[in-house]
């Protein structure tokens, strides 16, 4: 099995494992064919974000033990839908994103420059 590449080539990194995140939740933001929402954007959480994701019916700030969510906060990295990266994009809102650990198939739902124009160092 190949190893899944980021959107800069590389091989993809780990996302954040504090709190765990990736669809998998193995800390990447790996996909698979159940991966419906496609978790591969990983993006550091801002508090415009989780409020902007909250009004679109997405609460990510609420933890809900039963699935074992912590809930995210400022500062805390969490492998997004890529869909929903690009709504908050378009929206002004978009999180800043770690290009290392954004899986290559972000390319399908925003330019590189974009994603670029949001990157963080790791």
């Amino acid at each position: 099995m190949s190893k899944a590449t980021n959107v800069l080539g590389g091989e993809l990194q780990c996302c954040c494992t504090n709190p765990m995140t990736g669809f998998y939740r193995d800390g990447f933001c790996s996909t698979g064919a159940g991966d419906v929402g496609v978790h591969i954007v990983c993006a550091q959480m801002t508090q415009e974000f989780l409020e902007f994701s909250k009004s679109r019916g997405n609460d990510l700030s609420t933890p809900m033990p039963i699935y074992g969510f912590p809930g995210l906060k400022s500062g805390d990295r969490w492998c997004l839908c890529a869909s929903r990266w690009a709504e908050a994009l378009d929206a002004g809102m978009a999180p800043p994103v770690v290009l290392e650990a954004t899986h290559a198939a972000a390319l399908e739902y925003a330019s590189f420059s974009d994603l670029k124009q949001h990157a963080i160092e790791v």
